[in-house]
């Protein structure tokens, strides 16, 4: 069966080549896109792309997202203050002005340049919030406002991003002066019924979970949610963004661990490896180069200045503030979600998978050797 060869040699390639790119101390994620490029049709062209292979990638994006969303704690908006939305409006604003800025000066039609818009406004919680905790300041008031700010401005850049995919499908459902409205009473409907059906589930069974049930129901509410809301044209990945917010008080603990243990261990990884196997950087050699540097310096310049300013607004010190900017440059988990949902509406050429890539590699290695030595050269008053 070569759908199983080309199985088999993702999950040997993720194993070896992964282990490898580790001990030269390259992030697990880049490791990931890294042996993907090597093993996939720009390489060594090891393996072809079925339609079983994308779907497990699929599968894969759709568990990040909802990972994601159950790392944010919804406890934070009671206690986000003006400093959280000063910072993700001039933080998502001007970064989203210059994506969309950048992508029309290179040519790309006006759809394309709103996806890399919204590119910009995103960053990666997965690689900041481990930045700050190396530094101590995670539990101080500048920690909290970046963490939160960016929560936003990921949730922002998420629903202009399934508003967008709504707009240019052919297959949508609902006008888009209805698609809104009908995403707010589901979220609204989802919060109220879903921990409930969880909490009466849970409390119906009886003796040791054997055949982790709990499990499979967590992946059920998943999968419903993903199919309810691809009926009124939103895509996978943001539905799954959605569903983990929802129910993401009530998967810690052990049930936690076994759904990242899975994610983690199997699904996500094939979509980081497949990502890396679309990824042409034989293109880098062409026209790629020019908009893969503009589009890294773009993203730099408008995250570290925009951050910069809203920091300068709220009193925070210039090293303060540079922070504040630093902090949201990395692009990871919801940069390549997001170019993987574009690419399945043909939003995305070639170029630009590959200089978004190049731009999550970047950022993800750079931005914590900058936030670390910022921090090392801040003095922090109490409260701050």
């Amino acid at each position: 069966m070569p759908e199983l060869l080309s199985f088999f040699i993702i999950l040997v390639a993720g194993l070896l080549l992964s282990e490898a790119f580790k001990r030269l101390h390259l992030p697990y994620v880049t490791a990931l896109i890294v042996a993907g490029i090597i093993i996939g049709p720009f390489a060594l062209n090891l393996i072809e792309l079925s339609e079983t292979l994308l779907f497990l990638a699929g599968i894969g994006v759709v568990f990040l997202m909802f990972i994601a969303g159950t790392e944010i704690k919804t406890d934070f908006l009671k206690e986000t203050r003006k400093d959280v939305f000063v910072i993700s409006i001039l933080n998502g604003f001007l970064p989203f002005f210059t994506g969309f800025m950048i992508s029309i000066y290179l040519g790309f039609n006006f759809f394309t340049s709103l996806i890399l818009g919204i590119v910009f406004v995103s960053s990666s919680i997965a690689v900041i919030i481990p930045a700050l905790e190396s530094t101590g300041l995670i539990k101080r008031r500048i920690g909290k406002d970046i963490i939160s700010s960016t929560v936003i401005e990921d949730i922002g850049s998420l629903i202009l991003l399934a508003i967008i995919l709504q707009t240019v499908s052919h297959t949508a459902i609902l006008p888009i002066h209805f698609y809104i409205p009908a995403i707010i009473i589901l979220i609204v409907a989802l919060k109220m019924i879903v921990p409930r059906i969880q909490k009466w589930y849970t409390q119906n069974k009886k003796g040791k979970d054997l055949f982790e049930n709990e499990l499979r129901f967590i992946f059920a509410v998943l999968i419903a949610t993903v199919l309810l809301f691809e009926l009124i044209g939103m895509h996978s990945i943001v539905a799954g963004f959605i569903i983990g917010i929802i129910v993401g008080d009530s998967v810690r603990g052990k049930v936690g661990e076994k759904i990242r243990t899975l994610s983690y261990g199997l699904f996500i990884p094939v979509f980081f490896l497949i990502l890396g196997i679309q990824t042409d950087l034989s293109s880098l050699f062409s026209s790629a180069v020019t908009i893969t540097v503009i589009i890294v310096l773009g993203l730099f310049a408008s995250k570290i200045l925009s951050g910069w300013i809203a920091g300068k607004i709220l009193k925070f010190t210039n090293r303060q503030s540079l922070l504040i900017g630093v902090a949201t440059t990395p692009q990871l988990s919801t940069t390549l979600a997001a170019a993987f949902a574009a690419v399945e509406f043909g939003l995305l050429n070639s170029d630009l998978i590959t200089s978004l890539v190049i731009l999550s590699i970047i950022t993800s290695l750079v931005s914590p050797l900058l936030i670390r030595t910022i921090a090392s050269k801040m003095v922090i008053p109490e409260g701050k």
